[in-house]
């Protein structure tokens, strides 16, 4: 018998990883922009996402819907303890949003749009990041309601994984646009992917250490029969930032971007192996949050039909605006 409680967290998994893929480098655009001041090499930089941005937070919703839907415990409960770190996302991407839709319009008032794209950018990121570190720690829950306070989601720990996905989000955005842009701008950000490398790579080895350190129940799984799975993950890290640095040396252009990607899925096997079988950590198994199955049931048929829909209009917005960016390309009409 199909078990639908877990095909949901299935769906609502890839959502949440196409969503770090996707708007990752985006957003990681606008982390960069501080190093790149020259109003040319920023809109090189804004031309290169400004088609796809908006199909990017697509996921988010499908995830957000898929929440409500399927998992209504976890839905209540985890936007109740996140509702402040979640708000604050929200705003950055408001800000991103209006910065997109002026920016290329502006003349006088550009500067004060470019610091709303980096703002925005940098708060959504961050406050995503503080989301997750907060989640990783656990959130009570009693009676199937949340039962903790409106501050517990801030703590050392939620703090270095905000600050964490900023790097993150920087090598992303620095290996799409290596793939996207030519001449003095593409040779720049090959200069700057070593650095944000070593830079996310001594992220994902604190908060590996860190991790199973404060959370026992995490220790005990990763060090229980999971260690069969993760054993070799370390070293397929190693070996993902070594390409990285090797792919930069040579002037590979995709190989970059493709091998942080390859970063993020092994960050997030991880994640999912640390948590299983729990969708509210430390202890709200999937099965228990899942709706009744009749609910299960009926938005399913409604996910089976849209899935493919937006992977297709994703996939082929991608394909039509492949290829290098310009300055004379125009962002928007």
């Amino acid at each position: 018998m199909l078990d639908l409680a877990l095909v949901w967290a299935a769906i609502i998994a890839l959502g949440v990883l196409v969503y770090v893929v996707l708007d990752g480098f985006d957003l990681g655009i606008g982390i960069l922009f501080p190093f790149f001041p020259e109003d040319e090499d920023r809109q090189v930089m804004m031309n290169s996402v400004a088609p796809v941005w908006d199909g990017n937070e697509t996921w988010m919703v499908l995830g957000g819907a898929g929440l409500f839907a399927a998992f209504p415990v976890v839905y209540a409960a985890v936007l109740s303890a996140l509702y402040l770190p979640l708000v604050l996302m929200l705003v950055g991407l408001i800000l991103r949003g209006v910065a997109f839709e002026i920016r290329p319009k502006s003349r006088r008032t550009r500067p004060v749009w470019d610091l709303a794209f980096m703002l925005g950018s940098a708060l959504a990121t961050f406050f995503q990041g503080v989301a997750l570190g907060a989640f990783i720690q656990g959130i009570p829950v009693l009676n199937r309601e949340f039962a903790g306070g409106a501050f517990d989601w801030l703590s050392p720990f939620s703090l270095f994984t905000g600050m964490g996905l900023l790097a993150t989000y920087a090598v992303l955005g620095c290996g799409w646009l290596i793939i996207k842009t030519e001449g003095e701008l593409q040779r720049r950000m090959f200069r700057l992917m070593p650095p944000l490398t070593l830079v996310l790579l001594a992220v994902i080895g604190l908060v590996s250490l860190w991790t199973p350190l404060s959370q026992p129940a995490i220790a005990a799984r990763w060090f229980g029969p999971a260690l069969a799975w993760l054993w070799p993950v370390p070293l397929a890290v190693l070996a993902c930032g070594w390409g990285i640095l090797h792919a930069v040396k040579i002037g590979a252009e995709i190989r970059p971007y493709v091998l942080t990607l390859a970063l993020i899925a092994l960050g997030y096997l991880g994640f999912l192996i640390s948590i299983w079988p729990n969708l509210i950590p430390p202890g709200i198994s999937l099965w228990a949050a899942a709706a009744p199955e009749s609910s299960l049931k009926f938005t399913l048929v409604g996910a089976v039909v849209i899935l493919p829909v937006i992977l297709a209009y994703t996939a082929w917005g991608y394909w039509v605006f492949r290829g290098k960016v310009r300055v004379h390309d125009e962002g928007y009409h």
